[in-house]
């Protein structure tokens, strides 16, 4: 027994240096993580939801499309240098939302021009009377829009012999069909490029529109861009294809798509986020001390050895929030402030059982390990309950869209199966190092007065 615990120790120990070593400073490097992630509730930031139009694909194929679409989009995030951006698929009654948070990116315009940016590209026409217009094609006798949804994901930045750049790129084989048919009916007329309802601009201001010197087939070339234009729409364009549009269902009008307008829209002030992750220290810090009082003075030695127990969880919590990482929000503080009661909790149940075994007249070690055996059902049956609740609100948070539940299910999850460990393993090893040598033997020093305890059960 004395060899396990020792064995014990020592993995206690490495783990601890380990975690101690990957929180300070909290923006160090390790595993490929810099710091904390917060949420916008705290890093302040923007938060929008769009529709999406899975109209024109077939019901069973539209969440593996969603999931495409939502792989594509943290790609092109990741493109413009936003760091950890959360991207969720939303799915209710056979419709589909896109929720995106950009940490960091107070200014809502701002944030919408970035959304904007994962439209596709589409081309238009010029009609009789001047305007432009979606550039249509039939395939299996079903109108289609010549659009960069039919790229393959090979375009590419070059520069012609006069230096100027040029965007290529090649059709699919279902643009193959469109490009052939549009631009074989538009021999030395425009064709221009637009991105959702905003035609694309060159450096002079004036609208991106090449004539069409002869019949597309395979490949094609973008002209009138800018290198930096050219390289961000290669870039784009290189991370995916969104198959969908993203906007929303018009309210007056709601056979009317209206593409890149988000359904909702929020932001959180990065000062607004600061001032909450200090309140938020501030009762933590209040609560952990009021615990930490409570544990020294009513158990004593066992309390000393929780509070260690205690300090050892939260350094690991630490790590493993910032290893996964975990996305803190405001509602994972509470889940976090709240494991922590329920850590207490589980050394007041054990402690409590040591005790009664001490005033039954056992050895302070046949009472140690007595203690921790009859606690443990306890421990494990409130735990799981515990767990099951997260699971089901994991679950509500995702079918009604609350992501912060989420974040609360999950922290919730991962500290109270932390606070399950630190209580069974890392106290009772360090309860039973404590006996072994016999450092302390007075049953005092356990919160029971000698004149409580019984003469003779040593087992």
């Amino acid at each position: 027994m004395r060899r396990r615990s020792t064995y014990l120790l020592i993995f206690i120990l490495v783990l601890f240096g380990f975690t101690l070593w990957t929180i300070p400073p909290l923006d160090r490097d390790v595993g490929g993580r810099d710091g904390l992630r917060l949420g916008l509730d705290l890093a302040g930031g923007s938060y929008l939801v769009y529709q999406a139009d899975v109209s024109d694909v077939p019901p069973g194929e539209r969440r593996d499309i969603m999931e495409g679409v939502k792989q594509v989009i943290i790609r092109r995030i990741d493109a413009l240098g936003i760091t950890e951006p959360v991207v969720q698929v939303q799915e209710r009654e056979g419709e589909y939302n896109i929720a995106i948070q950009l940490p960091g990116v107070a200014d809502i315009e701002e944030a919408k021009r970035m959304v904007g940016l994962f439209t596709v590209l589409e081309f238009r026409e010029l009609d009789e009377a001047g305007n432009w217009t979606p550039a249509i094609g039939t395939i299996d006798d079903e109108e289609r829009v010549l659009s960069s949804r039919y790229f393959a994901e090979d375009t590419y930045v070059n520069f012609d012999e006069f230096g100027r750049v040029f965007l290529a790129f090649e059709w699919n084989e279902e643009g193959r069909k469109l490009s052939e048919q549009i631009t074989g009916r538009l021999i030395d007329e425009p064709l221009a490029i637009f991105l959702g309802d905003e035609p694309l601009e060159g450096e002079d201001g004036n609208i991106i529109a090449p004539i069409v010197r002869d019949v597309i087939r395979d490949r094609g070339v973008i002209e009138g861009l800018s290198l930096a234009d050219a390289e961000t729409l290669m870039r784009f364009l290189n991370a995916g294809r969104i198959d969908v549009p993203l906007g929303r269902w018009a309210e007056e009008e709601p056979d009317v798509f209206e593409q890149d307008v988000p359904l909702y829209e929020w932001t959180v002030d990065a000062t607004l986020g600061e001032d909450s992750v200090e309140r938020s220290v501030r009762a933590a810090a209040i609560g952990i001390a009021l615990l930490l009082v409570f544990m020294l003075v009513y158990y004593r030695l066992p309390g000393v050895v929780a509070c260690l127990s205690l300090g050892i969880y939260f350094v690991v919590l630490l790590s493993i929030f910032k290893l996964i990482p975990i996305t803190l929000t405001l509602p994972g503080i509470a889940g976090f402030i709240l494991s922590l009661g329920m850590a207490v909790d589980a050394n007041i149940l054990i402690f409590e059982r040591v005790k009664e075994e001490v005033r039954g007249g056992r050895s302070l070690a046949a009472a140690v390990e007595a203690g921790f055996n009859r606690a443990w059902t306890a421990i494990r049956d409130s735990n799981i309950t515990t767990f099951i609740a997260c699971f089901i609100l994991f679950w509500l948070g995702g079918e009604l869209g609350a992501f912060m539940v989420r974040g609360f299910a999950i922290t919730l999850f991962i500290c109270v199966a932390l606070s399950m460990f630190t209580a069974i393993v890392i106290t009772r090893t360090l309860l039973r190092l404590i006996m072994g040598i016999q450092i302390v033997t007075s049953p005092a020093a356990y919160g029971v007065a000698r004149s409580e305890t019984k003469a003779g059960d040593s087992r």
